[in-house]
């Protein structure tokens, strides 16, 4: 086994010998030419970058930095400054306005009717005791808050309610039943909202 990896070696030594002798050149050597390196090509001008379409909005130019005085942060010699004063706004002469009577010629307008929604009488007299019923029980429970101290939410409610049922009042006397029962019944809740405790 040892000579045979001998001889490989042997042969494979002659081979090397062998390429390398053909690759020596053979009779005289000829000078190298002279290698003359090649002219190099001309850069070109860097071109400028083309100018922005817009020019930006935020450019901020600053004024210069001013000194501190040193004196200014001394919190401890400073005199307080005195309070401004407004002066009192010159008084001017009253106006005259001069009051143009109305052309006789134009009659005056008579008053527009109101517009109201016409109520069946059985749907009428049914609203009309509802509003009656809802202002008496808050009315009831009113006067029991009447008696004894009431608290300064208490009073608040107290007069809520009492807006609620001059309004319902004022509103049954335009006619306007529907929206009188409607007030009456927010012054009924908010009393029973105050009698429970709410």
């Amino acid at each position: 086994m040892m000579e045979t990896n001998q001889r490989v070696l042997r042969v494979l030594l002659a081979v090397v010998v062998l390429a390398l002798a053909a690759c020596t050149p053979r009779g005289p050597a000829k000078a190298a030419a002279p290698v003359t390196p090649a002219a190099p090509k001309p850069v070109p001008a860097p071109v400028p970058p083309p100018a922005p379409l817009s020019t930006p909005q935020t450019r901020v130019e600053l004024p210069a930095p001013q000194p501190l005085d040193p004196a200014a942060l001394d919190t401890d010699t400073a005199t307080p400054e005195p309070p401004l004063v407004k002066p009192a706004p010159a008084r001017r002469p009253p106006a005259t306005v001069t009051v143009t009577p109305p052309p006789a010629a134009q009659p005056a307008e008579p008053p527009r009717p109101t517009i109201q929604e016409l109520i069946p009488p059985l749907e009428l007299k049914r609203l009309q005791d509802e509003v009656q019923n809802r202002r008496k029980e808050a009315a009831q429970i009113l006067e029991q808050f009447g008696r004894r101290r009431a608290t300064r939410e208490q009073q608040l409610a107290i007069t809520n309610i009492r807006n609620f049922l001059t309004l319902s009042d004022e509103a049954e006397k335009r006619n306007d039943i529907r929206q009188a029962d409607a007030l009456a019944e927010r012054a009924q809740l908010l009393a029973r909202d105050l009698q429970n405790g709410k």
